[in-house]
């Protein structure tokens, strides 16, 4: 099979090519812009004076013809420029497909990246211990630390700035074997928010809530930021230093996420996880001005501590994770895991007496809830009368009602 995966970088480029790295993003950010206001905006009269509808090829043309043109266009690579209309045409074909909202334009400071796809012009190497260089057109060399190999061969690079800091993801592509399958047990887990996942093993992993941490620092570096005068040199000094707080966040998210699903995939051949829908689950209850939510502050606070444990990431890196070792991830629907008992699989809500008891009204079982759940979903794997995966369990006739599980 053919493996592809990134390596990750932190650049550490000098003044000069600092600059040029800023220059090439801004000359691909108004080419995306430039794209999307011709496909969106003018379509029809291009349509109707060439009979030819927009597409990529057509604007790669006009690109070439507009950096005849344009200097400081040409003095950009024309590859990442490229990639940039690719990118608006992918953006189109998901909006098509349904898969995503329309484009949007693309913002100084938030969207600050390009790509070089051509492998031949892209080089990698070591120079110490954990240090190397990236040779890339028009840039040169450029210094990177955090040194790991390379197992195959360089398809394209992806250059990023995040916090004022750039970064470099190589991506790489290898032919490899088929890995043998994972001997080991399996274990089905419950995600949550006041515990981040319960096994069925009885393990309870507590959650890493970074977000929440450094809310209070968070907030504080906002207000700083509204007080500044737009436009001004300490403006961008107090949005540097929030998007310098959103940075650590992230990376200590990640952090947590990474060593947790490394452990899991190592001493499991097969992981149960439920197919939440978190986009649903971390919806505004605001409603309308003419039919206003309930308990929005509430659940705007849900929202924020679901977002924070990064559900997503987690099953993820869970994913490919097992992949390499030969495991495998299960996905199964979640609805009534923490309402049904694990050990006589009566559904009943009562059963659930507090967030973290479980007390089963037939059959009088005890256990922590999430830990029920959690052998619950395992089970749910295995079932031969389990539910097609995107389809949920239809909900009882009458709330309390009692119902069997498969």
């Amino acid at each position: 099979m053919i493996q592809r995966k990134a390596n990750s970088y932190r650049l550490y480029p000098d003044a000069g090519q600092r600059e040029t790295l800023a220059r090439i993003a801004g000359a691909c950010r108004m080419v995306y812009n430039l794209a999307l206001e011709q496909r969106r905006d003018w379509w029809q009269r291009y349509r109707d004076r060439t009979g030819r509808v927009i597409s990529f090829a057509g604007q790669c043309w006009e690109l070439t013809a507009l950096r005849q043109e344009v200097d400081w266009l040409r003095e950009a690579p024309i590859h990442p420029l490229q990639q940039a209309l690719r990118d608006l045409n992918r953006a189109y074909q998901n909006f098509f497909s349904g898969r995503t909202g329309y484009p949007t334009p693309r913002r100084k400071g938030l969207h600050d990246s390009f790509r070089f796809p051509d492998p031949t012009s892209l080089r990698v190497e070591r120079t110490g211990k954990r240090t190397g260089r990236i040779k890339l057109p028009k840039l040169g060399w450029v210094a990177f630390r955090g040194w790991y190999d390379l197992p195959g061969a360089i398809r394209n690079i992806t250059l990023s700035r995040r916090a004022g800091q750039w970064f470099a993801s190589v991506q790489w592509e290898q032919d490899c074997a088929e890995p043998a399958p994972y001997v080991q047990p399996a274990v089905g887990l419950d995600m949550g928010v006041s515990v981040f996942a319960a096994t069925s093993t009885g393990e309870l992993i507590a959650p890493g809530s970074f977000g929440k941490k450094a809310l209070r620092a968070l907030q504080k570096a906002q207000r700083a930021v509204s007080r500044k005068k737009k436009g001004s040199a300490n403006r961008r000094k107090a949005i540097r230093r929030v998007q310098t707080l959103h940075a650590r966040v992230a990376n200590a998210r990640k952090d947590f996420l990474h060593k947790l699903s490394t452990t899991i995939a190592k001493n499991h051949g097969t992981v149960v996880v439920e197919a939440l829908q978190v986009r649903n689950m971390s919806a505004s209850a605001k409603g309308t001005a003419e039919e206003p939510g309930r308990n929005v502050r509430q659940k705007s606070g849900l929202n924020r501590s679901i977002l924070d444990q990064g559900w997503r990431m987690f099953r993820t890196f869970l994913g490919y994770k097992l992949a390499d070792r030969g495991g495998r991830l299960v996905e199964v629907p979640a609805a009534y895991t923490s309402q049904t008992c694990s050990v006589c699989g009566v559904t009943d809500p009562a059963s659930r007496v507090s967030q973290a008891r479980f007390v089963c009204t037939a059959c009088g079982h005890i256990e922590n809830a999430d830990i029920n759940a959690a052998k619950n979903i395992l089970r749910r794997a295995d079932s031969p009368l389990k539910p097609v995966e995107g389809h949920r369990i239809k909900r009882p006739v009458e709330a309390g009602s009692l119902g069997w599980a498969a």
